[in-house]
């Protein structure tokens, strides 16, 4: 971390000096693993690791899959029947891979729920923010075709639902759809395309990965009180921070463990609780299924692409402003990838100063409003699209376009924070005194 006073790699053998004179891959692992972290991090700073593991889990799992699985519309429902039956430790393997990516979803959504907590993404960390977002639209385009691969009723009519929304964008929506398509209908060119894609966007994430690790070493860590660490001499950032190992290495990997335990439970003992029974129905396009729903980690948005119908004011208002360029189904798609959009530009949408929600007993409120809501998105997604969901929906969008647009900026405005602590070491005194050991009490900061 460039920022931070601290002790660098200093290669010792010849071996050591003549690797890293020409390749300094273990001073990079070094600096990596040694990095000054704040040590009152609580126990929301558990996702990354979580992270990591889903997404090694992922590609993992997904390659040797891969090389069982046949994608044609004639062969694909087939094989993935051959890999659950005849495969060795084949069910398995995709119960790991299918249970993995909602593991993968559940961390995501705990991660960005406490950036916004806890202010990640204020300056100077915006970079990491957008990094972050554009990792978050990888794993969703990546889960999307994903879902379509075993080519169950739920797989194809997902297909057809969500590819059509491009059709909706005016004057170009035809010929993207056709592109994503590779035809007029979902048929085997999609699958074919989908496959592809969804093998070769964990790799991108990779790389988004490394350069989101990449911008917050160079940031440094944010941290629950908001506070920097202090940066004027080696001897001030030490009593602000700890290595990051061993100290929260073993605290990531012991909250692993516990969520490993939960999740081995799920593959091993309910394993297609958070799937849907028609994608065990090969994909018919005769023969539509009566409720159309995508996986649960898309519920909020697909609801709020629901909410705006043609029924709606605003919607109304849109479509007479633009001569009706802009219809209720290309406002609904507008609406969606907006909801996605105003959390990525959220650091220049808050105007608060203060960066942690900790000392912001109004914004607290709206925050967890802001969650209360989340959820109840995620419920009203795969309810019907019908009275008094759609009611309900429309509110649920509502609040949350408002709470971006409008509650936070002025919530900086008007809100009167209550007193941050000076520095770091401050809190963690406040919580374990002055004579507590850094390294023990660090490996245990409680949560918030």
């Amino acid at each position: 971390m460039s920022g931070i006073p601290h002790d660098h790699y200093e290669p010792k053998t010849g071996g050591e000096k003549w690797l890293h004179k020409r390749l300094p891959v273990v001073g990079l692992m070094y600096d990596t693993i040694m990095i000054p972290t704040p040590k009152n991090l609580n126990w929301m700073w558990i996702w990354g690791i979580v992270l990591t593991f889903c997404l090694v889990l992922q590609i993992v799992t997904g390659i040797v899959l891969v090389m069982h699985y046949t994608p044609h519309v004639d062969m694909a429902f087939a094989s993935v029947e051959h890999i659950m039956r005849n495969v060795n430790g084949g069910h398995m393997l995709r119960y790991l891979h299918a249970n993995g990516a909602s593991l993968f979803f559940i961390a995501v959504y705990a991660h960005i729920f406490r950036g916004l907590y806890y202010g990640s993404y204020k300056a100077p960390r915006e970079i990491t923010w957008i990094i972050g977002m554009l990792i978050f639209l990888a794993m969703m385009g990546t889960g999307f075709m994903g879902y379509v691969l075993p080519w169950g009723q739920m797989s194809f009519w997902g297909a057809t639902v969500i590819t059509g929304l491009f059709g909706a964008i005016p004057f170009i929506g035809e010929p993207i759809q056709t592109w994503l398509l590779g035809g007029p209908a979902v048929d085997n060119p999609t699958l074919n395309r989908f496959f592809s894609l969804h093998y070769l966007l964990p790799f991108i994430i990779v790389g988004l990965v490394a350069v989101h690790i990449w911008a917050f070493h160079t940031t440094g860590n944010n941290n629950p009180t908001g506070v920097e660490v202090r940066r004027g001499s080696k001897a001030e950032a030490e009593k602000d921070t700890v290595p990051f190992w061993p100290y929260f290495v073993i605290k990531d990997l012991f909250a692993l463990a516990v969520i490993m335990a939960v999740f081995w439970a799920v593959v091993g003992f309910m394993p297609n609780y958070l799937g849907h029974p028609d994608n065990y129905i090969e994909a018919n396009p005769l023969v539509t299924p009566a409720h159309i729903v995508p996986e649960w980690y898309f519920l909020p948005f697909y609801a709020i692409l629901r909410a705006f119908t043609s029924e709606v004011w605003v919607v109304q208002f849109a479509s007479f402003v633009t001569g009706g360029i802009v219809d209720a189904k290309f406002f609904g798609v507008l609406a969606m990838f907006g909801s996605i959009a105003v959390m990525a530009i959220v650091p220049w949408l808050d105007t608060s100063s203060v960066r942690s929600g900790r000392y912001r007993p109004m914004f607290k409120w709206w925050f967890w409003l802001l969650v209360i809501d989340f959820f109840a998105l995620m419920w009203l997604g795969a309810m019907p699209a019908e009275e008094p969901y759609a009611s309900f929906a429309l509110i649920g969008s509502a609040y949350w376009f408002g709470y971006f647009l409008v509650i936070l900026p002025i919530l900086g405005v008007i809100e009167k924070p209550t007193a941050q602590p000076a520095t770091i070491e401050e809190d963690f005194e406040a919580h374990y005194g002055k004579k507590s050991g850094a390294g023990s009490d660090a490996a245990t900061a409680p949560a918030e």
